[in-house]
Order: structure tokens, then sequence, then C-alpha cells
């Protein structure tokens, strides 16, 4: 079962990545020009909607495939690195205390 936010979460942290985060940052750069909602459109097709287990959310799998091409990270290393990484946390857009 897929399932696509509905309501935007933000987070009380989010305007400190304003001022840690460079400008020039690759993942800010392109959190900042790529809207990753066509997954959601791509991926309708293959997922039930109203029965069956909540998936993992697309566009977040997508970002941890992204994240493991540009950094050459293993799956276990790009996640333990999204827990700690600020640059990643606002890839995420995980609030800073997540």
């Amino acid at each position: 079962m897929i399932e696509q936010q509905q309501k935007l979460m933000l987070s009380p942290y989010m305007e400190i990545y304003e001022l840690v985060i460079p400008k020039d940052n690759l993942l800010r750069q392109i959190k900042e020009l790529v809207d990753f909602n066509f997954i959601y459109d791509e991926l309708l097709a293959n997922y039930c909607l109203d029965n069956g287990r909540n998936a993992v959310p697309p566009i977040r799998m997508f970002k941890y495939l992204l994240l493991k091409s540009i950094y050459d990270l293993s799956d276990v290393d790009v996640v333990e690195r999204s827990k700690y990484d600020m640059s990643f946390k606002y890839f995420f857009g995980h609030g800073s205390r997540r």
C-alpha cells in the first residue's frame, strides 16, 4: 500500500539548515531544484491503494539510491549517515532532532 504525504510536516528546527548548510551544497541544490513527486506517479500502478502493509515512502527510497550513487556508500552506510549528517537530513526533510 502506498500513501502520499498529505500535509506538510514542518520541524521547528528546519531553520537551522539555513544557517548550517551552505547554499552551494550539492544536496541542498538538488533538493531546491528537483521536485521528486514524479516518483509517486511512476509507481502508483505498482501498489495497491486500499490493502496491504504501508510501503516505505518511495521518494525516501529513491533519495537513498541517489545518495548511494553520489557518495559511493553501502545500504548500511547511507542509512547510518542519514542519522547524523545534517546535509543528508536536510535532503530527506528530517528535523535536526530526528
